[in-house]
């Protein structure tokens, strides 16, 4: 009997555990995966391109792609294209001719000698950087020797009208003479103004100038400070009047060394009232800080040449144009957040960037302080595809990124930060492949067959007669 119940126990365990070890579980919908084989493909090789001020642009692309490792490097770069433009319009050069002009600088030099050739070197510059819609007047301003007469109009000569013609205008400028004893800036300031046409063109007007204004229109008292003061007021009204018109003003005073400036320029003998150069030049074309209208210089002969041909030039000239205050933030999908690693590759601008993907917005931010005209920065990342992701993402064609906005300000208009923004992005899918038999020698050539029922059924049977067998040969029951 203790052998019957023995058998039956055994056959009740080989039967549990036989079922057991036969059958395992199936899953379904899984989410995500470790083993499947896929291989990361470019669908659409869009360049996000965002255009910035009138020439530049941000540009996001795709630079590479390493199939091996499932991996992308993706690419932003800005680049300020703006150009200094050449003023175009009409210009006008006011030179004094006064006599004082000729006087001599340095060895067989005069102030004429430099000043003219300093004024012909500009016009060359000017006219070669813009031949077709810059041109240029001339006027001079000085007085007749004799002053009995009130000074008039007649003190300003048009030397040429408005031109693109550098052989005639370097000629033109290069036969002026300083042959007048005074000095009325009124005079060649208002011929310039009338002469200027009403086009709505752009104005420019330079002043050469040696000396200070000791006459006026309507005034030619050489004595009174009360007089010269009248003469100062209505120079410098001539000033504000042309600024208030939007004419671009540039004046440059030389042959006053800094020693004579709180010297005498004028004493009333009448009233004994003294005023000194520095008074006269402040009451007429301000200060360099704080010039009466556009920019002054207040040079020494020594300092001609440089100011007229390089830093009037320049002036004219626009600087090239910088965009200040950049921020570009590259806003990505949740599914590349949380499928894809990103990385930062090195010798990018990394130093003003998020170190890592903001998760509250799913973006990076990217800061430039100042870019100069004719530069560019760059930025890569790569997106590297997860050994765990959502398998619902296969197949799906995947945005690389939601959107890419760009703020900046831009010097024409300081005050008004800019915001441009592109939607365009490169476009990738995750795609699963068959690269054939697996031929690691570890690993069954032909997977393991599925188990369940029916295995577990041939087995209990097998087990069922070898227990019959044995029981037969050992008489455990009556056969």
């Amino acid at each position: 009997m203790k052998k019957r119940i023995t058998l039956v126990i055994f056959l009740l365990i080989v039967l549990i555990s036989t079922t057991s070890f036969a059958t395992t579980s199936t899953t379904t919908g899984a989410t995500s995966s470790t083993s499947a084989k896929v291989r990361l493909q470019i669908v659409e090789d869009n360049v996000c391109t965002i255009h910035i001020s009138d020439n530049s642009t941000l540009e996001k692309k795709i630079i590479s792609a390493d199939i091996d490792k499932n991996q992308i490097t993706m690419q932003m770069e800005i680049a300020n294209n703006e150009e200094a433009i050449a003023p175009n319009g009409e210009l006008m050069l006011v030179i004094d001719s006064s006599s004082s002009m000729n006087e001599e600088v340095s060895t067989g030099v005069t102030r004429k000698d430099l000043v003219l050739e300093s004024a012909n070197t500009l016009v060359e510059n000017l006219l070669t950087a813009n031949p077709d819609t810059l041109k240029i007047g001339v006027v001079t301003f000085s007085s007749s020797t004799d002053k009995e007469e009130m000074a008039t109009e007649a003190d300003a000569q048009l030397v040429s009208d408005f031109s693109n013609d550098i052989a005639d205008l370097t000629s033109k400028i290069s036969a002026i003479e300083g042959v007048g004893n005074y000095t009325d800036l009124e005079a060649g300031l208002d011929l310039a103004h009338k002469t200027f046409t009403d086009d709505d063109s752009n104005k420019f007007l330079i002043v050469l100038t040696d000396g200070l204004p000791n006459l006026g229109l309507g005034i030619n008292d050489l004595l009174s400070v009360e007089k010269l003061r009248n003469i100062m007021d209505q120079a410098k009204q001539q000033f504000l009047d042309m600024d208030a018109e939007n004419i671009n003003i540039i004046s440059v005073l030389t042959g006053i060394p800094e020693i004579s400036l709180d010297k005498t320029f004028r004493e009333d003998f009448t009233t004994h009232e003294v005023i000194t150069y520095r008074e006269v030049i402040e009451g007429v074309f301000g200060t360099e800080e704080t010039p009466t209208a556009g920019k002054f210089y207040n040079i020494q002969d020594t300092e001609i040449e440089e100011t007229i041909t390089e830093s009037v030039y320049q002036d004219l000239i626009p600087v090239p144009k910088s965009l200040t205050n950049i921020t570009v933030t590259d806003y990505f999908p949740q599914y590349i957040v949380d499928n894809f690693d990103f990385a930062y590759v090195e010798g990018t601008d990394l130093d003003n960037v998020s170190t890592e993907i903001d998760k509250d917005t799913n973006s990076i931010t990217w800061t430039i302080a100042e870019l100069p005209s004719g530069e560019k920065m760059t930025l890569q990342y790569t997106l590297t595809l997860k050994d765990t992701y959502n398998v619902e993402i296969l197949d799906d064609v995947l945005d690389t990124n939601d959107k890419v906005d760009v703020t900046y300000t831009d010097p024409e208009i300081p005050d008004e930060p800019q915001t441009e923004t592109s939607n365009e992005t490169p476009k990738i899918k995750v795609v699963e492949v068959d690269d054939g038999p697996d031929t690691d020698p570890t690993t069954s050539p032909e997977p393991f067959p599925e188990t369940g029922a029916p295995i577990a059924l041939g087995l209990v049977v097998i087990v069922a007669l070898f227990a019959i067998f044995f029981a037969k040969k050992y008489n455990y029951f009556d056969f």
